[in-house]
């Protein structure tokens, strides 16, 4: 039976009360079970949340939207046909159902902030908020704040800023050749320092698919080379926007001191990181699985210290967890889809590659390029970092330091989020900017891709002494 597209499954009266339950608490408590499984390590937890959130997205695979609908069937049918021709084991099966509980767990379960943005009124006026000050420091400043806002809210940050542009571009009538130095400018800017959440953010999923792969490397391993990364491509894209931004700058509207509840938020993110930080130091858990587990305990404890009722805040939380069903449909798929095809490559045939540092340095550049190579084609770029991740455990296991490539995995998914006319980010760009995703992608990003890529090619072969075990 459908769903009235005006109504909230909840209480709709063209769907049954148990098929409006399922659909608004059966993912959450997958969620649930997969972070439950992360707090008492207990491993038949995250197998069962996986295998709910396999049953949900079968019953659901009409609803899903075309590419997570797409990328369902492909994964059930590939994982199907490996496993009726006998090239499937039980233990990789078992590991593609945990690998999927835990990528969608982890979107389901950052993406829990959300529910906050809603309550702040600063980030609700953050364009005026940001374009405050020197023209100079705009785009840095716009692309350090998108880069941290996502690293709580993930695509929520898009959501978010792209959204509050287009309502304030509509409020004051700014039009023409103005309004799309705006969009370019802003939009631009937003979509690269989204980008640079796996180079910084520990909560990156590029960070968390790599360490859970590879349990001996860590986010602080990464982060030294990866900052050098970030620091380039804000340069790089510093020089290319700043006219753009100065002209913009000249017509802002001055903001009055902070908005309320600035403070407040500033707190709540400081209490999130250090909650976190207290895990990671008090516990045997990585920087994202401490993520996992603190975003959606300050917001639920925020919004009841609010003035929510128990009861409201868990339904509110468990709908912001639902609507985010095809990007979560999509994160589970990958990893599984990624998980499967690794296990099909024997190490042999990786590990001819790693004999001398020139092997390391070219596994590491095409690792870096097959991404935004595969993003330009449609290929979503968890896909193919679940696949090349999954080989980084066996190459490890065989002595070898997979450092360098684990660099290169997380800047390639930097440039893959920009370059793909197919990528969520983009895509929600191209919506609120009403253009072109091909304009969004190539159009503005382009120039600024050809310049990045050298630069990252040089500072991947500077680096090979430095990731040499």
């Amino acid at each position: 039976m459908a769903v009235c597209s005006k109504c909230k499954p909840a209480t709709c009266s063209r769907i049954p009360l148990g098929r409006a339950v399922m659909t608004t608490y059966f993912l959450p408590l997958a969620v649930l079970a997969e972070l439950a499984a992360l707090l008492t390590g207990v491993d038949l937890l995250s197998t069962l949340s996986g295998t709910m959130m396999l049953t949900f997205f079968l019953l659901h695979v009409g609803r899903l939207e075309g590419y997570a609908r797409y990328l369902f069937l492909v994964t059930v049918t590939v994982v199907g046909v490996l496993g009726a021709a006998g090239q499937l084991t039980a233990i990789t099966l078992h590991d593609a159902v945990t690998a999927a509980a835990f990528y969608a767990a982890f979107l389901g379960s950052l993406g829990m902030m959300q529910c906050l943005v809603r309550r702040f009124e600063v980030l609700r006026r953050i364009h005026d908020v940001l374009l405050g000050g020197p023209s100079v420091w705009l785009y840095p400043k716009y692309a350090l704040t998108s880069c941290l806002i996502a690293s709580v809210l993930n695509f929520g940050v898009m959501n978010l800023l792209c959204g509050a542009l287009t309502e304030t571009l509509d409020d004051r009538r700014v039009t023409g050749q103005s309004r799309l130095r705006w969009l370019r400018s802003v939009l631009s800017s937003t979509l690269r320092g989204f980008a640079l959440v796996p180079l910084i953010a520990p909560t990156s999923v590029a960070v968390a698919i790599i360490t859970r792969e590879v349990p001996s490397l860590t986010w602080g391993q990464i982060l030294p080379f990866s900052l050098m990364a970030a620091a380039a491509l804000i340069a790089i894209g510093w020089g290319l926007e700043y006219r753009r931004f100065h002209l913009v700058s000249q017509e802002r509207q001055e903001l009055d001191g902070w908005p309320p509840g600035s403070g407040r938020l500033v707190l709540v993110v400081l209490a999130v990181f250090a909650v976190m930080g207290a895990l990671v130091a008090l516990t045997d858990l990585n920087v994202s699985r401490a993520a996992m587990l603190t975003v959606p305990t300050v917001t639920f404890i925020y919004m009841v210290w609010e003035g929510g009722r128990v009861a409201g805040v868990i339904r509110e939380m468990a709908g912001n967890v639902s609507s985010l069903t095809n990007e979560m449909c999509i994160f589970a798929s990958s990893a599984a889809l990624g998980v499967t095809l690794a296990a099909q490559v024997p190490p042999s045939a990786i590990t001819g590659l790693l004999e001398h540092y020139s092997g390391i340095y070219l596994l590491a550049v095409a690792a870096m390029l097959i991404l935004p190579l595969g993003a330009a084609f449609g290929i979503a770029p968890i896909t193919v970092l679940s696949f090349i991740a999954g080989l980084l455990g066996p190459v490890a296991a065989q002595g070898y330091e997979p450092l360098l490539i684990a660099v290169a995995l997380v800047i390639g998914f930097s440039m893959a989020m920009i370059l793909s006319p197919f990528g969520p980010s983009v895509m929600l760009l191209s919506r609120f900017g009403r253009l072109s995703r091909w304009v969004v992608a190539f159009g503005w990003n382009g120039t600024f891709a050809l310049l990045a890529l050298p630069v990252m090619l040089l500072l991947l072969w500077l680096w090979v002494p430095f990731t040499a075990s």
